[in-house]
């Protein structure tokens, strides 16, 4: 009874949603869920009590939104933007408080990330203040909770957990020291008036939200980040993003592994705005890596796997999303190579090596490994994804649309199965 586009139209038009982006399967989930919690027997039923209960259209947003964040997720941004804060009090000869926002904030992960990471550097407190805002509510209560389990921990390097918080039974509680750093909020970035009576932010955090908005929305979207971000600030978004901001006036400040931009005072250019960084990733693996990613070749594809266990393929497929989650993509490539010279070729390796790529800013060869992982596993709904990302930012709307209906297709057809 959900298969209704009523319900597709109500969620771009309130928060933007692309459905093709996360699947029709998962939002006519959402909708089955909260049309059970409210005994609505139709589509037309639930419908109708959606229009006339704003509480209900916030909890089919809430059904919708799945958080996925944690702590100090991608750790470079923090580190680049301790680097930058300082700079950025220099040149302002600490006249005023630094200003940073955080949306979506979700849960609170990512704006107590930012206040941990200046207190930290050695800021003080009122060298700057954080804002929080997301479209959930629910979310929000949570961040201001600031009470978190293990999950929201992750990574080799959890030393900030001693620094900043204390546990007690129900899990670990943030310190008022960093609470009182973040003003959260509710808001959406697709209010014209958001924050309108506000000054200009130094420094813009907005991760993982654009590759879920159509073209259009994207646009609308980037306008209001540009207007909320200073001219001389910087804007951090998420790995699959850069590509998408080229054409319209950003550029990467060059520091791997960051993903921030700051605006170009030249004509934005058609080329996808990634460009090979200045300086070589860190290399902390001591396994041997090549100069380049390893072309994918017919040579390398006849090249015999030497014998290994099911268990190593999974063990060695975890610590490749680890270290690629956390930032680390000298590491998180190394042990892709690792992989490929000891087990068949398998979708996510490629997958992971087409990511790896495009955030180091080699568009065509990402391209090739996203490409590489479909040939494989023709629905593989993250390579689809991000291969329509980039697609899209190289002008080919229609093939990034063609993806994304098969992305679509693909997950529908996997929560039937699952019935």
């Amino acid at each position: 009874m959900s298969h209704d586009p009523r319900f597709f139209a109500f969620l771009k038009e309130r928060i933007g949603l692309d459905v093709a982006s996360v699947g029709e399967a998962i939002i006519e989930r959402a909708v089955r869920q909260r049309s059970q919690a409210v005994n609505a027997q139709t589509a037309g039923d639930y419908w109708l009590h959606l229009q006339s209960s704003v509480d209900e259209q916030q909890a089919l947003i809430e059904a919708v939104i799945v958080p996925e964040t944690w702590f100090f997720r991608y750790p470079e941004s923090f580190a680049t933007l301790a680097r930058l804060a300082k700079a950025r009090l220099s040149e302002i000869k600490q006249m005023r408080a630094l200003r940073i926002l955080s949306l979506p904030c979700s849960t609170g992960e990512e704006p107590y990330s930012i206040a941990m990471a200046l207190l930290d550097a050695g800021l003080a407190p009122h060298q700057f203040k954080v804002q929080g805002m997301d479209v959930s509510p629910l979310s929000v209560e949570r961040a201001r909770h600031a009470v978190y389990g293990k999950n929201s921990f992750r990574g080799a390097d959890i030393g900030f957990r001693d620094r900043h918080f204390t546990e007690y039974g129900d899990g670990y509680h943030l310190a008022d020291r960093v609470r009182e750093q973040v003003r959260l909020q509710v808001g959406n970035l697709l209010d014209p008036a958001l924050l309108a009576n506000e000054p200009s932010y130094d420094f813009v955090f907005c991760r993982n939200l654009l590759i879920y908005f159509d073209q259009p929305t994207q646009k609308q979207v980037f306008d209001v980040l540009k207007g909320l971000t200073h001219v001389d600030g910087v804007l951090f978004i998420g790995p699959a993003e850069g590509s998408l901001l080229g054409r319209h006036g950003m550029r990467s400040i060059g520091v791997p592994q960051s993903f921030a931009f700051s605006r170009h005072a030249e004509p934005a250019q058609p080329e996808p705005v990634f460009k090979p960084m200045p300086a070589p990733l860190p290399q902390r693996s001591t396994a041997p890596i090549a100069p380049k990613p390893r072309p994918f070749t017919s040579a390398s594809a006849q090249v015999v796997p030497i014998k290994a266990s099911p268990s190593d393929a999974g063990d060695l497929l975890s610590q490749i999303a680890t270290l690629a989650n956390e930032g680390k993509s000298a590491e998180a490539r190394a042990a892709c190579e690792r992989y490929l010279s000891s087990h068949p070729p398998a979708a996510q390796v490629f997958y992971w090596l087409g990511l790896l790529s495009d955030v180091a800013g080699s568009a065509l060869e990402a391209q090739g490994y996203y490409r590489k992982a479909l040939y494989l596993e023709p629905q593989h709904p993250q390579a689809l994804m991000h291969l329509a990302a980039l697609l899209e930012s190289q002008g080919d709307s229609a093939g990034a649309r063609r993806l994304q209906a098969r992305a679509a297709r693909s997950e529908r057809a996997d929560s039937e199965s699952k019935r």
